[in-house]
């Protein structure tokens, strides 16, 4: 088969699964919302943007990237969100946090490039090395002195290890403590997300050139997306809880990722495939730090944070039982506790 048929033949298989997931999610939503009750969106609350002052980060590219800070202290904790997400996604954390020895810490959190509410990106930057220069930019903006403990969940603890392995002489000097929640150093092109093994061997070999396709025609997968209701809403449970929580917070996170396009989503699909961070670890290894993850994580399983853990001997496991992707959701208060110890192991003075 000459190149150019290869490529109509790919286009037209991308275009054939676009508008058969647009069609599947109106034909699911119709056949399944009679059967499944979920609320149309969150509470206020938990929709609402973080407390705090907003400001405005320019990125090395010159790209805005959305923030909000809060509090005051000598130490800085700066969030990192992850894939299809936003900053919202650390409420819990977040409030718990501003409390730590009565208020002794600062708190920082941005949108990630594409997300939340920074600008979007061209594709040719959305790479992990671009978040990882992002983070340096916020960090000099939002963190000009003093001591840092950098949080980071899925993508955003891929985020940090870019930082790391680019500029390893900030840990330790100034990043003193650095948590990494459900998250991974690479091997990610390996994962079966939970499928069956035909499946995810299946999913293996098509989803490196089927979601860039499938980017092309981003607007019929968001259409499928927002007509998929409670089939969304059932998968984003199953990919992001482990247990039973509270429909609020399935609603949350169904929001969040209807809110990021498609085509965001597969901008930054193929980065993932060669991320490759296990040696750049090597600078937590005077760091405290923390690595947590649930038992039924089927983004980034647990053992990619036992992997972690091997290689940065010091390191406090965490392997929540019954918790999935977004453990900080779904185990707020564990969460919270354990960023709170490592905020005292950081800083104990």
């Amino acid at each position: 088969m000459s190149a150019s048929r290869r490529r109509r033949t790919a286009a037209a298989t991308g275009l054939g699964l676009a508008g058969a997931v647009a069609g599947a999610g109106i034909a699911l939503r119709r056949r399944t919302a009679d059967r499944v009750h979920l609320p149309v969106a969150p509470p206020a609350g938990l929709l609402a943007d973080l407390a705090g002052e907003r400001g405005v980060v320019l990125a090395d590219d010159g790209l805005p990237l959305a923030t909000v800070r809060r509090g005051s202290g000598p130490l800085t904790v700066v969030f990192v969100h992850g894939y299809c997400v936003d900053r919202r996604s650390w409420h819990y954390q977040w409030n718990a946090l501003a409390s730590w020895r009565s208020g002794g810490a600062r708190l920082v959190a941005y949108d990630l490039r594409s997300h939340g509410g920074s600008a979007r990106s061209r594709p040719e930057a959305a790479t992990l090395a671009q978040l990882g220069r992002d983070l340096l930019a916020v960090l000099a903006a939002e963190v000009p002195g003093g001591p840092v403990v950098l949080v980071g969940h899925s993508m955003g603890g891929m985020t940090i290890m870019a930082l790391a392995d680019a500029h390893p002489e900030l840990f330790g000097p100034r990043v003193v403590g650095v948590a990494l929640l459900s998250t991974s150093a690479g091997k990610l092109g390996e994962l079966s997300y939970g499928l069956p093994a035909g499946v995810g061997v299946m999913l293996k070999h098509v989803s490196p050139w089927a979601v860039p396709l499938l980017g092309q025609r981003s607007h019929l997968i968001d259409a499928g997306r927002r007509a998929g209701g409670p089939l969304g809403a059932w998968l984003t449970k199953r990919y992001s809880f482990a247990s039973e929580v509270p429909p609020e917070r399935v609603a949350l996170m169904t929001t969040l990722i209807e809110s990021t396009p498609f085509a965001v989503m597969a901008d930054f699909f193929p980065a993932f495939a060669s991320h490759d961070k296990l040696r750049a670890l090597g600078v937590l290894r005077s760091v405290p730090t923390l690595v947590l993850v649930g038992d039924a994580d089927l983004q980034t399983p647990a053992d990619h944070s036992r992997e972690i853990a091997r290689a940065v001997p010091a390191a406090e496991l965490v392997v929540v039982p019954r918790a999935g992707h977004m453990v900080m959701l779904e185990h707020p208060e564990v969460v919270s506790a354990r960023l709170a110890d490592l905020l005292d192991r950081a800083c104990p003075a």
